[in-house]
């Protein structure tokens, strides 16, 4: 898929087919994620892949009870490690690091015909202590990898002129 297709296509996908993704194919999602830019190239994110089911239904259960996050054959959980570097600008570099590497990941899971939902509504402590996270390193999002059952539409999006501005804020 063409670089625009794929930024134009991508969609949170929440209903997967009970469907393996093969080990060679999450390489490839997960290498793209690798590849990210990071602050000052520390390269300060972690990613736990969930296969395991009775993990993933503790993950929905930690999702409150969102069901597509269990039903995903795959969810990963992105981390930040590093968590007291800030940005000159006052940001936390992890959550900036970990996002951009996601959105490398969900393009690339998309391309290879996959998708994939951003995940923040969960309870951090329960998916810590399911998949055995050190307390210094924080669960950034939730990501569901898996075929979809189907595409769902696109949202609509507000046009260039309201986000836009050029020079200044005006």
């Amino acid at each position: 898929m063409e670089l625009f297709d794929t930024v134009r296509h991508r969609r949170s996908v929440r209903s997967f087919e009970d469907r393996h993704v093969s080990q060679e194919t999450l390489e490839k999602v997960l290498d793209a994620a690798r590849r990210a830019p990071s602050a000052r190239n520390k390269q300060d994110w972690r990613f736990v892949v969930v296969r395991d089911e009775g993990l993933r239904d503790q993950l929905k259960s930690a999702a409150y009870d969102q069901d597509f996050v269990a039903e995903a054959p795959i969810v990963i959980a992105a981390c930040g490690v590093d968590t007291d570097d800030t940005m000159t600008c006052g940001h936390p570099a992890y959550l900036v690091d970990v996002s951009i590497a996601l959105d490398h990941l969900t393009l690339a899971a998309r391309a290879e015909g996959l998708g994939t939902c951003w995940v923040g509504k969960f309870d951090q402590e329960p998916v810590k202590e399911a998949l055995e996270i050190p307390d210094d390193v924080e669960v950034v999002e939730l990501m569901p990898l898996g075929y979809p059952e189907e595409w769902p539409d696109a949202p609509p999006r507000r046009p260039l002129g309201e986000i836009v501005h050029y020079d200044k804020w005006q």
